[in-house]
């Protein structure tokens, strides 16, 4: 099967973005930019989006696409199935690009728009195809953060709009359906209104740019990360509720708190105020330095909402599900690959490389994966039955750092009975072996909490695989089980 191409017209930070995430989540990528230092600046985007994205998934992405710059836009986009215009955001410009897009791309193609302001029906104005553009607004950096602020006109395709919607989950991210279209869409009317009263407290002397942004970052900006506005407010309402909250609160909307209906002049005075307060704030560390900062910090709370089935970490949870449900059925007769994965960086010590704690995660996960494997899923230990861990030897070889591949393979010792013995192997992708984990695990009634046979689709599914197991080589060194 040929590979989905994306064609990107206009390269700057969205674009980059854009073409990161569809890279990186193996289509083919071909891009438009006048700009002579476009190849250069992209890399640098896609430097780091392979730095951070794989860190967010516990499944190993797809092999990366080919990535082409084009000459043209013509030869951009021709053939593409998913065409994003990410030119400046000047009505005219976009327009411009529109035609010529629409002059060579296929009927049937995608065509989303990045702008953060107009309209889809702005843009489908003298359109020869009306019916493929909609707005598909994203949010930098565009291959980390999942939401996709998709917007179809009154003349879109719904056809095409609900194609969109898969095909955006499909590279990882979270479409989010505007209901109506609406100048500034949804997302950005908020950080309008907040950028407006920020404006003001500057002016003023209330604040400070860094006094402004540790009000968020330090306050509601991580509670809305992972609960929104409305969900925030109806847990501050206790168990009274959204009611309780409004009946409270909701007489302050008539106090005059804000100047949201108003915006100061942005004067020269003004805009060197914030400057170089802003200077002052961050100038320490420059541009690529902030964004792998951002890019640090993102992955980390979003691999932490994923341990909490939560908010933007469902979103990857989800997308790691895909990933695995993809992979081939194991072949038995060798060791089983049960991990496939980046080492995140919240996962490296003082000293610089993994900590012991996450060798175990990993062999962990391993054991996780075997279980699945001989039928002792969700399903099966929701109907009562599962397996403990009971014993655990780890060997450390070598050092795994943060950005390193590593695969682990499994085999199954002994599957007969209530005992799972399990011999793990942790490789870099480099070949080199890091570590080895052994495993006793026990079957257990959920029920009683005691040591029972295993249920007929784990009894069969070990049957299987022992078929294979059994004629592999005992391991070196094994230390449990032994009597």
């Amino acid at each position: 099967m040929s590979a989905r191409i994306a064609a990107i017209v206009g390269g700057g930070v969205i674009g980059g973005g854009w073409a990161a995430r569809f890279l990186l989540n193996g289509w083919d990528v071909r891009i438009f930019d006048p700009d002579p230092q476009a190849e250069r600046k992209i890399g640098e985007v896609l430097a780091n989006a392979r730095r951070s994205l794989p860190g967010l998934y516990d499944v190993a992405l797809p092999a990366e696409g080919k990535l082409e710059f084009c000459a043209t836009i013509a030869e951009t986009v021709a053939g593409a199935d998913w065409i994003q215009e990410s030119v400046p955001e000047r009505l005219d410009i976009k327009h411009r690009a529109i035609r010529e897009i629409q002059a060579s791309a296929r009927a049937d193609a995608i065509l989303g728009s990045s702008t953060s302001g107009y309209k889809p029906s702005e843009l489908a104005e003298g359109a020869a195809n009306p019916a493929q553009i909609m707005v598909a607004h994203p949010f930098n950096p565009v291959y980390l953060l999942p939401v996709i602020e998709l917007v179809p006109h009154p003349g879109t395709d719904p056809v095409l709009v609900e194609r969109a919607q898969a095909l955006l989950r499909s590279v990882g991210l979270k479409p989010l359906r505007v209901r109506k279209e609406i100048d500034a869409h949804i997302a950005d009317r908020f950080l309008e209104a907040v950028w407006r009263e920020a404006l003001w407290l500057v002016k003023d002397d209330i604040a400070t740019t860094e006094e402004i942004d540790d009000a968020i970052r330090f306050g509601f900006g991580i509670r809305w990360a992972q609960m929104g506005l409305f969900e925030t407010y109806r847990v501050a309402g206790g168990e009274a509720g959204m009611a309780h909250f409004i009946a409270q609160f909701g007489p302050c909307l008539q106090w005059p708190w804000t100047k949201l209906t108003d915006v100061p002049e942005l004067t020269d005075e003004l805009v060197q105020k914030i400057s170089s307060q802003s200077d002052a704030q961050s100038g320490m560390h420059g541009i690529r330095d902030l964004e792998r900062i951002r890019d640090d910090n993102l992955v980390g709370i979003m691999r932490a909402l994923k341990r909490r089935d939560w908010g933007a970490g469902r979103t990857a949870l989800e997308h790691d599900a895909l990933l695995l449900s993809g992979r081939a059925a194991p072949d038995w007769s060798q060791p089983v690959l049960t991990i496939e994965r980046v080492i995140p960086r919240d996962w490296t010590d003082y000293n610089g490389h993994m900590n012991e704690t996450h060798y175990l995660e990993l062999f962990s996960r391993a054991s996780d994966r075997i279980m699945e494997l001989v039928g002792c899923d969700a399903a099966y230990i929701a109907s009562g039955g599962s397996y403990f861990t009971v014993e655990t030897h780890l060997r450390h070889l070598d050092e795994a750092h943060a950005g390193a591949k590593v695969r682990v393979t499994t085999q199954i010792v002994e599957g007969a009975g209530k005992r799972l013995h399990i011999y793990s192997r942790l490789f870099h992708d480099d070949g080199r072996l890091l570590a080895t984990g052994e495993q006793m695990l026990i079957h257990v009634s959920l029920e009683t909490r005691r040591a029972a046979p295993p249920g007929g689709v784990v009894a069969e599914g070990l049957a299987v695989a022992m078929a294979g197991q059994s004629a592999l080589d005992r391991p070196d060194g094994l230390r449990l089980g032994r009597s």
